[in-house]
C-alpha cells in the first residue's frame, strides 16, 4: 500500500511530510510525490543565492535534493505557475492528478487542509484539485485517452488526509495535540528527525521563513518530532488520534 504526497510549492513536503515519507519508506511502503508548481514566485535568498528568472530552475534542484532525503520513489512536477495555481485549467490538472492516483494506486493520498494550512491560496487550490481528483479517480465514467493505455481501471483511495492542521510550530506537547480536534493521526517521527532537518535545509532559497519558523527556535527537537493529520475522507481510524497513517486499512 503506497501513499501519494501532492502539494503546491517545493518546501510543503518537507514542512509536514518528511517525517511519514521516511518512516513509510523504510517500512517498504511507496511514497511518490507530486509538486504543481516550481515556486517561481519564492524568495531568492538572502542575501540573493540566483535571480528571479533562474529560481524555478534552482527550486527544482532544491526539491529533487529533498525528494531523495524524503526517499520518494517518484517525484512529479506539474508545469503550474506559483500564486497562481487557483487558475489552472480545472479539465487538465483533473487529469494529471487521476493519472496519478490510477497509475499509483494509493491507499493513502495526503494534501492540504481546505484552508491550506495557512490560507495560502495554492495551498486552498491544490488541496481543492486533489478533492476532486480523488472523487474522479473512483469513477470509471471519467476517462482520459491523452493519458495513454497504461492508466489503469478507476481507484478508490481509501483514505484522504490533509496536514496543516496544526503547523508544526504551534504546539509540540504531545498530550495537547491528542487533544486538538482535527488531529485524527499523530505520528512520532522522533528518529527521523535529522532527515527532516537536512530536507528543510536543501531549500536554501527559503531560509529566511524556514529558518525563522524552525531553525531560529531553542526546541526544534520537539518541533521536528510530530506529523499531524486530519481525516480529509474515507476509512476513518478505531481510535483518534491514531499512530498509524494505515491504522484500520484492510490489506490489499
Amino acid at each position: 500500500m503506497s501513499i501519494l504526497l501532492i502539494f503546491a510549492h517545493p518546501d510543503d513536503e518537507s514542512f509536514f511530510t518528511t517525517g511519514v515519507a521516511r518512516k513509510y519508506g523504510e517500512a517498504g511502503r511507496s511514497v511518490v510525490l507530486c509538486c504543481a508548481t516550481r515556486g517561481q514566485r519564492g524568495s531568492t535568498g538572502q542575501p540573493p543565492l540566483t535571480t528571479v528568472e533562474e529560481l524555478p530552475v534552482v527550486r527544482e534542484r532544491e526539491l529533487r535534493e529533498a525528494a531523495e532525503i524524503l526517499g520518494v520513489s517518484r517525484l512529479e512536477i506539474l508545469p503550474y505557475e506559483d500564486k497562481k495555481l487557483a487558475e489552472a485549467p480545472a479539465e487538465e490538472i483533473r487529469a494529471s492528478l487521476v493519472g496519478l492516483i490510477r497509475r499509483h494506486r494509493p491507499a493513502i493520498v495526503i494534501t492540504f487542509d481546505p484552508n491550506g494550512g495557512n490560507l495560502h491560496p495554492d495551498h486552498i487550490a491544490i488541496s481543492r484539485f486533489t478533492t476532486d481528483a480523488v472523487t474522479a479517480a473512483a469513477d470509471a465514467r471519467w476517462v482520459f485517452p491523452e493519458l495513454g493505455p497504461d492508466l489503469g481501471p478507476a481507484h478508490r483511495v481509501p483514505r484522504l488526509l490533509w496536514a496543516g492542521v496544526v503547523l508544526p510550530w504551534e504546539e509540540t506537547d504531545r498530550d495537547r495535540l491528542a487533544a486538538r480536534p482535527g488531529v485524527d493521526f499523530l505520528i512520532d517521527v522522533g528518529p527521523w528527525r535529522e532527515a527532516k532537518r537536512r530536507a528543510l535545509a536543501v531549500h536554501r532559497t527559503q531560509q529566511p521563513s524556514i529558518g525563522r519558523l524552525f531553525f531560529s527556535r531553542p526546541d526544534l527537537d520537539d518541533v521536528l518530532r510530530f506529523e499531524t493529520f486530519r481525516l480529509g475522507a474515507g476509512a476513518p481510524p478505531e481510535t483518534v488520534p491514531a499512530a498509524d497513517l494505515f491504522a484500520g486499512l484492510p490489506d490489499p
